[in-house]
């Protein structure tokens, strides 16, 4: 786990030949040498303060690698987990000395993958990290082939200097669980895991107003900064003589929704159980130690679970510790007055399996402190504070000499763990399982689902999440196939009234559905009005947006990676997603009026639900599968979405911080935030009758003017504005 930093000079198609007054590498043009020791010294003393500014992500040494001619330069710093010695170094080279690279993340199955290499094709291994493997992998099948065979979380840019295929290829992850944004300033290309290190680089932030009020950020390859977009989940960038291309290596897909399933429920349950285990041994492999984070839901639970039978049972180690070492668990624990604390629950869950655990007290003064910090490292708008809980909970790993960390993301992605995912399993019935009880009862199917809408609309209300209204009637939805996730995204979205007269005046017809439509292939579209299942439709659309660009960044990567921490996601292993997106709708959502939980407390977000939405069990699947390593407690107990409370008193350290950073002046420096809007939401946010909407307003515009602030954004103007 690392940062990465790359400068790459544009063909000469595209840049007329002329870097700096160096002819660039992809040209047949002679070159002054002093010119070019010159350009390759300036170079990397950019990248080198290039990576300083992202040294927080590997602080433990660094290294600078540029080509002869100074067209290819890589920057690298290093979180040591694989190869503690120097010969996990980058950037890297391969045996023949032609291919060199920076790798951000984690390759599993390394020792195969290895063996493979190795004994099969012959390839020399410098070292033993795992990153060595993209180039071993990419020197022996070349691309895309060589994708195939990467499992894990990575973000990569390897330069292959051979003649006859000298190119740049820059390659993410199926899911986005490691970034990898790029620019173009002058005539070079700019690559790096976070934004703020092309600042040294020559880069000149501006706001991208149109992908900001579009949700282009969230939904497309755009981010909030103009000209900065992201290389998506599962695909690679290509620059080569012939420019820069993007390709796709990987996509999510789904069963034939009219396909009757064959398997047994027991098959399938055992087919889930074993494809978890064996993504969590993979990822306990580190010559460092391995904690957990342990909230008190199912997710991270199970994980808890699994690693603990897996060490007593299996002898398997925990990163450099020994089977016999008790699993270091991380909390959060918010106020017990909030309804949104959840440590009790995990507490129970630590002792039951008998492992260690270590709580971040998490108050309003914890929030305040490190609110401004937070926006900082993920370079975008939350509309909750729980990326600043996740940002003060990865403070303890650091602190107990803990450097990676198992986490539960992406379970309730592919599993249907969230309540907004009913109201799209009812609109059809599950023909792969015809003999389900709703798949006969149309009508009752049809009750359930227009009052699990309602339901849920009403939860949405009492956290105070913008509702932007339905705009079905365009035609353009049907691609939808009547998916209510386009309006379901938009929680996330600020509401139209927080933005300048001219931001709104110039946006009167933007539709924030049309950019989620937009963002898909024409095949992909396709498959959604009549392949999938409305849920698996549902799935789809929230994991190439809010989990590629939210979850995995500002509650994942980013907040993690701030304090030097790697999170693994086995969750996320594509082998496991892979099986799981072909089950069933019904084995996810399963309709169990009967097993309603009585007595127990189901968090904030469960005391809105009524009974609608009380009589299905989400990942109900996932329970039957993990049900051997977890609680009685946890196995009945429904999802509780991590979320920061949002009511807070007056003039307490939120309240304070706030008036202190939004300001009338730094509001408006912004160019496209109405200041009477914010000045409003200061006077309503807090107190006994705060109102939440509000407050969610301070938190979008918080982040804003922080970034504003640090990064040396100019004010937005109409001038600059590009709908």
């Amino acid at each position: 786990m690392c940062g990465i930093t790359a400068s790459i000079a544009l063909p000469q198609a595209h840049t007329n030949g002329n870097i700096n007054g160096c002819t660039d590498h992809y040209t047949n043009g002679h070159t002054n040498g002093a010119i070019v020791d010159s350009a390759s010294q300036s170079l990397t003393s950019k990248l080198q303060a290039s990576i300083e500014k992202i040294n927080h992500r590997g602080p433990d040494e660094s290294g600078v690698w540029v080509s002869p001619d100074g067209s290819v330069g890589l920057g690298h710093c290093r979180l040591s987990i694989n190869d503690l010695s120097p010969s996990g170094s980058q950037p890297l080279t391969s045996d023949d000395g032609q291919i060199h690279a920076i790798v951000n993340g984690e390759i599993y199955d390394h020792d195969r993958l290895r063996g493979l290499c190795a004994v099969v094709h012959g390839y020399q291994f410098s070292g033993e990290s795992d990153s060595e493997l993209v180039l071993a992998l990419y020197k022996i099948y070349g691309s895309p082939e060589f994708f195939k065979h990467l499992r894990g979380e990575f973000a990569f840019v390897l330069y292959d200097s051979r003649e006859g295929s000298k190119k740049v290829i820059a390659g993410r992850d199926r899911f986005g669980i490691k970034p990898l944004v790029w620019t173009v300033v002058g005539n070079r290309i700019l690559l790096a895991a976070e934004a703020k290190a092309f600042l040294p680089l020559g880069w000149k932030p501006k706001w991208d107003v149109a992908s900001i009020i579009q949700g282009g950020w969230m939904i497309d390859d755009r981010t909030s900064f103009k000209g900065v977009k992201k290389v998506l989940p599962g695909h690679w960038l290509e620059i080569s003589e012939r420019g820069l291309e993007t390709h796709k290596y990987w996509d999510g897909d789904y069963s034939d929704k009219t396909k009757p399933e064959t398997r047994t429920i027991n098959e399938m349950v055992i087919g889930v159980r074993e494809r978890l285990v064996e993504s969590i041994r993979l990822r306990l492999r580190a010559d460092v130690p391995v904690g957990v984070y342990l909230s008190g839901g199912i997710d991270s639970s199970a994980v808890a679970g699994i690693v603990t039978q897996l060490a007593k049972k299996q002898h398997v180690k925990i990163g450099n510790q020994s089977a016999t070492t008790r699993v270091a668990c991380f909390s959060v624990q918010f106020p017990s007055n909030t309804g949104y604390d959840e440590s009790d629950i995990a507490d129970r869950t630590a002792k039951w399996l008998g492992v260690e655990t270590i709580k971040k007290d998490v108050d309003e003064a914890t929030l305040a402190e490190h609110f401004a910090d937070t926006a900082y490292h993920c370079e975008h708008h939350h509309y909750d504070l729980n990326s600043v809980a996740k940002f003060a909970l990865s403070t303890l790993p650091q602190e107990n000499g803990v450097k990676v960390v198992l986490t539960g993301e992406g379970s309730d992605e592919h599993f249907a763990g969230y309540p907004y995912y009913p109201q799209d399993f009812l609109l059809e019935p599950d023909l792969s399982q015809p003999d389900s009880p709703l798949a006969s009862n149309d009508e009752l199917r049809e009750h359930l689902q227009k009052s699990v809408v309602a339901e849920m609309n009403k939860i949405f209300s009492g956290i105070g999440i913008s509702q932007h209204g339905e705009q079905k009637d365009n035609p353009c939805f049907a691609d939808f196939n009547g998916s209510s996730m386009p309006e379901t995204l938009m929680f996330c979205h600020p509401s139209t009234e927080i933005f300048a007269p001219w931001v709104r005046q110039s946006n009167q017809g933007v539709n924030c559905r049309k950019t989620v439509i937009e963002s898909h292939s024409l095949e992909v579209r396709a498959k959604m009005r009549s392949k999938w299942h409305p849920l698996h439709t549902s799935l789809y659309l929230w994991n190439k947006t809010s989990l590629a660009n939210v979850l995995l960044s500002c509650l994942g990567d980013r907040t993690e990676m701030a304090h030097s921490v790697e999170a693994r996601t086995p969750f996320l292993d594509h082998h496991l997603v892979e099986y799981v997106n072909n089950l069933p709708p019904s084995v996810k959502i399963a309709y169990t009026p009967q097993q309603t939980a009585e007595g127990q407390d189901q968090g904030a977000i469960w005391k809105n639900a009524g009974s609608a939405l009380q009589s299905f069990t989400e990942k109900w699947i996932l329970r039957e599968a993990v049900r051997p390593y977890i609680t009685d407690e946890l196995y009945q107990r429904r999802k509780h979405p991590f979320l920061a409370p949002a009511r807070w008193p007056k003039n307490g350290p939120l309240h304070r911080m706030f008036e202190e950073l939004l300001t009338r002046e730094a509001v408006e420096g912004l160019g496209f935030v109405d200041w009477d809007v914010v000045e409003s939401a200061l006077g309503r946010a807090f107190g006994d009758d705060a109102d939440s909407r509000a407050f969610r307003t301070l938190v979008y515009t918080g982040s804003w003017v922080t970034l504003a602030q640090r990064f040396g954004i100019e004010k937005a103007v109409l001038e600059d504005y590009i709908a």
